[in-house]
């Protein structure tokens, strides 16, 4: 290589690197409580505990209803029986980048590893080592409850094949350390797109409508329109006001949220730096807005669970 291109390209590298981290935790914090900072990031996981039914943390069993039918929570506690105790580093980088278990079995994509798959491998460390610090929990997991073909190992394996692709999150040089910071949270680990974004009949996010907001969302509750779109989605909401939100689960009409997402916000983003809900505010007011009445925000409180 050409000596003038390679200390370029090493410029370039150093320039890169200042201008984005994602790092949401400091150097002198331990590594495990780098990884509950983490865990708080991606939202609690919360599909991992049945509150409802007072489970303990993260045992799984917790019901969640889709269109292809229900999925339970797994167990992951550190129980080498039941849970991920016997997970390496590597089963575990694998479960979640690549949505493959340690014994070679793929996972639905209803666990988000076509989110996780963007994490850095230092904050899925730090994240293991959280969830290795948890007390374990002896529960066996519960078999999904699916709409034949959906349940079928060859059916995850196709819907990978046709829809999957293991990638990593690439910074916008163009953008601001704190989008890229935004995009990084809201894209990677707290994954809201998978949520805010209507599927197809194959369970594939329409990318046409990406975070403008589902009726069948998670459980069965409507996942609003979080565009910038004025009339259906978060458009009058300022920086502020997704917050707020985020950090209390007020809205700017003064109206609590409720269901799944105040779990996520009361386990998850409540705990989160303000500079980090602030990044997140800006990434999501930057994207396209997009006009979605069957998951507006305006939505009745009968309806909007969120």
């Amino acid at each position: 290589m050409n000596q003038k291109i390679f200390y370029s390209l090493m410029i370039v590298g150093g320039c890169l690197s200042l201008l984005w981290s994602p790092k949401g935790y400091t150097a002198e914090q331990t590594v495990v409580q780098k990884g509950e900072y983490i865990f708080r990031a991606t939202g609690g996981c919360g599909c991992h505990t049945d509150y409802k039914n007072k489970g303990e943390f993260l045992a799984g069993g917790r019901a969640i209803r889709t269109p292809f039918g229900i999925f339970y929570g797994t167990n992951i506690t550190p129980d080498a029986k039941t849970g991920i105790g016997g997970w390496s580093d590597d089963d575990f980088i694998q479960a979640m980048t690549k949505g493959i278990s340690p014994q070679g079995q793929h996972y639905a994509p209803v666990f988000p590893y076509t989110s996780f798959t963007k994490m850095t491998k230092e904050d899925l460390l730090h994240l293991k080592a959280y969830l290795f610090s948890l007390p374990p929990v002896e529960k066996p997991n519960k078999p999904h409850d699916l709409i034949v073909p959906f349940g079928q190992q060859i059916g995850f394996m196709l819907w990978k094949k046709l829809h999957f692709q293991e990638t990593k999150f690439q910074p916008d040089p163009e953008k601001s350390a704190e989008w890229n910071r935004g995009a990084y949270l809201s894209e990677a680990l707290a994954h809201c797109g998978e949520c805010h974004t209507p599927r197809d009949w194959q369970g594939v996010l329409k990318e046409k409508m990406r975070y403008a907001g589902s009726k069948d969302g998670p459980e069965g509750e409507l996942a609003p329109n979080i565009t910038p779109d004025g009339e259906t989605g978060i458009g009058d909401w300022g920086t502020a006001d997704l917050i707020e939100f985020l950090k209390t689960g007020t809205k700017p009409n003064y109206d609590d949220s409720q269901g799944l997402m105040m779990e996520i916000i009361e386990h998850g983003y409540s705990h989160l730096k303000k500079e980090d809900l602030a990044a997140i505010s800006l990434y999501l007011r930057s994207l396209p807005p997009v006009h979605n009445p069957e998951a507006s925000t305006k939505s009745s409180d009968e309806d909007d669970e969120y």
